[in-house]
This record gives C-alpha cells, sequence and structure tokens, in this order.
C-alpha cells in the first residue's frame, strides 16, 4: 500500500497546511498530492506528484495527458488520473467564465487575450466563438466543435443558435492549432467562408477569425482574408 499524507510530519501535511494557512498557499505540487491521495510503494503522494510535474513539464503540459499516459506512473490508476484531469478542466472553465463584465474587443488582440490563456495548450483542434453585442462587448465564449488534431467540423446551425440565444450582433471566430502553427489550412479558408455567408443570411456578422498557436495568434481580419 503507498504512504498517505499521514505519515508525513504534520506540519509539512499539505491538508493541514489548507485548513491552517488556506488553499491559496498551497504549492502546485501540495494541491496535486491532496488529489491524489496516496503515492505508491516506494513515493508518498507529494513525491509522486513532484514527480509528475517535472515529467510533464507542469500544470499546462498535464493538461495535454491523457488517462492512459498517466496511468503509466506507478500508483497511479484511472480513478485518480480522472481526478486530476477534472480539476485541471474545472479550472480551466472558471477561466473561462471570468471574462471580465463588459469587456470591449478593439483589436484582434484584445479578442485573442480572451482565449489564448485556455487555448494555445489545448491538445485537440477547438472551434469557438466569442460572442459580442452592439459595442462589442464580449456576452460569451462558446465551444461549438471538439474536432480531431488535425480538424474540426463546425455546422452553421450550431454556431448561429448559440450567438442567437445570446442576442449576439457579431461573433469573432476562433480555433486552436495543436501543432503551435497558425498558417490558415484550406479547410480553414473554405469554413470561414461558409460562415461568414451564413451570418450575412442571419444578420449576424462574422468579424473576424483568429488561429491561435502556442504562443501567437493569426487573425483573418488583419491578413485581408475576411
Amino acid at each position: 500500500m503507498g504512504k498517505t499524507m499521514k505519515q508525513l510530519p504534520r506540519e509539512i501535511q499539505p491538508r493541514e497546511r489548507a485548513m491552517r494557512d488556506g488553499i491559496q498557499s498551497l504549492s502546485n505540487m501540495e494541491l496535486l498530492a491532496i488529489l491524489l491521495r496516496t503515492g505508491n510503494s516506494s513515493m508518498n503522494s507529494l513525491e509522486l506528484a513532484s514527480r509528475i510535474l517535472a515529467e510533464t513539464g507542469g500544470l499546462n503540459r498535464l493538461r495535454e495527458q491523457g488517462v492512459r499516459e498517466l496511468c503509466q506512473y506507478p500508483g497511479m490508476g484511472q480513478v485518480k488520473a480522472l481526478t486530476l484531469l477534472c480539476a485541471l478542466e474545472l479550472g480551466s472553465r472558471l477561466n473561462r467564465e471570468k471574462i471580465p463584465d463588459y469587456t470591449m474587443i478593439r483589436s484582434p488582440q484584445d479578442a485573442a487575450q480572451v482565449v489564448m490563456e485556455d487555448m494555445r495548450h489545448l491538445k485537440k483542434e477547438n472551434f469557438r466563438i466569442i460572442i459580442l453585442d452592439t459595442k462589442n462587448h464580449v456576452l460569451a465564449v462558446e465551444t461549438i466543435s471538439v474536432g480531431s488534431l488535425n480538424s474540426s467540423i463546425v455546422h452553421p446551425r450550431e454556431l448561429f443558435r448559440e450567438a442567437i440565444r445570446h442576442c449576439a450582433a457579431g461573433v469573432i471566430l476562433v480555433h486552436n492549432h495543436p501543432s503551435g502553427e497558425v498558417t490558415p489550412s484550406p479547410e480553414d479558408l473554405q469554413v470561414t467562408t461558409r460562415l461568414v455567408e451564413a451570418g450575412r443570411i442571419m444578420g449576424i456578422e462574422v468579424m473576424d477569425h483568429l488561429i491561435i498557436g502556442r504562443d501567437r495568434y493569426l487573425s483573418f481580419r488583419e491578413e485581408d482574408l475576411i
């Protein structure tokens, strides 16, 4: 049986520190150790958490791991792996919900800042829309589809259903390239043309399309592609 936190000196037990000093006082390793609860026969949960963070390259890289990859660590079963990934996904969703009220989009850079932190590390291609009111304030960011590593399928009806639900005046299309490159593919261009035309029919302007890479973005508007 793996070592538990109770076998550690009380003063360094993460749960005790969290109760005494608040969760915010804990390091990434300690938070991860609480989720793991136990380690394995050769290391406690803190040591296992430290190893996972070191070998995956930190929390953002950890998000990219699947259950199968995490289960390769001794003492890491499917339940623990799912617990870690669910916790990271909750954090990601919270980050998306923390868009400041009435954030105004004045430029492609403003739009990129709304989604960059969350989307630049995604392992699969996600297609989202930034929904805007008549004054270009952000009303919501909605995920329309999650595709393979190379493509995502976007249906106008799903996209504009979300836009109509929020009473949108305009939308900005956003999708990520897991490769980190931001050069548009032929499919990217075709999908954009189709959605721009659908927007004209619906009376909802497609204002731009952003491709999010690892640490950069491309704006179709800036590149005269839209």
